[in-house]
């Protein structure tokens, strides 16, 4: 019974140095604030850094025009289901949302200096009259920019005229093109090569993404700011 008090004194001092060994471990010893605690309540996915997101410039390009330049992005529209778009310095010249697109052939006329809209309209080249697209790609001046993007049809009324005005805008395609093809396109009036930014896709039963119409395209890039436009 003697040694009762002795074991007793020897028990409380082996269970506090313990304890002070644990709470050390625990708080990261001295001086280190509490960091392993933090570790306890800390996920690994939260203690992971989040990857940079990839910075977008005008119309979502990846990277950014050079000076006098205009950034473009012309996107088709795919079947007849989704609409054409077709942005401009950042500007959204004809969308959906705007409510200015429409099946056929959705042309934005753009000022080639200052890059300023002129004038952005849709032609139904499936029960249209091909007659108002003439009468509003006839007359451009010269070094006006022209955006073109297909939705559902168009081509069935096009005519040789129509496609000898495209072909003098810069466009190789406009001769070929047929029913229910995809076709996004920016030329200019009076250039004298063919335009760098064309995309054309065949209707075709063997290779269509969607049951009777190819896939949407989608083209972007940056264009020289025109010298002279009258």
């Amino acid at each position: 019974m003697r040694l009762a008090g002795p074991l007793r004194i020897v028990a409380l001092v082996v269970s506090v140095g313990l304890t002070w060994i644990l709470v050390s471990i625990l708080l990261g010893g001295p001086g280190s604030g509490f960091p392993r605690i933090q570790q306890l309540f800390t996920s690994p996915e939260s203690s992971v850094t989040a990857a940079p997101r990839a910075r977008k410039y005008k119309c979502g390009l990846p990277q950014p025009c050079p000076e006098e330049h205009l950034a473009f992005r012309v996107v088709s529209g795919a079947a007849n289901v989704i609409g054409p778009k077709i942005c401009l310095e950042d500007k959204m010249l004809m969308s959906s949302v705007k409510d200015n697109v429409g099946r056929g052939l959705n042309i934005a006329l753009v000022n080639g200096v200052s890059g300023e809209l002129i004038e952005a309209r849709a032609f139904d080249m499936w029960a249209g009259d091909v007659n108002d697209l003439l009468k509003f790609i006839r007359p451009l001046h010269e070094g006006t920019l022209v955006f073109v993007a297909s939705y559902d049809d168009p081509a069935t009324k096009m005519n040789e005229e129509t496609r000898k005005l495209f072909s003098e805008l810069g466009s190789r395609n406009a001769k070929e093109l047929a029913f229910r093809d995809s076709w996004v396109f920016v030329g200019a009036k009076g250039v004298q090569n063919k335009s760098p930014f064309e995309q054309h896709v065949k209707n075709s039963k063997h290779t269509n993404k969607y049951e009777g119409w190819p896939e949407a395209l989608e083209m972007e890039g940056c264009i020289p700011r025109r010298s002279t436009a009258s």
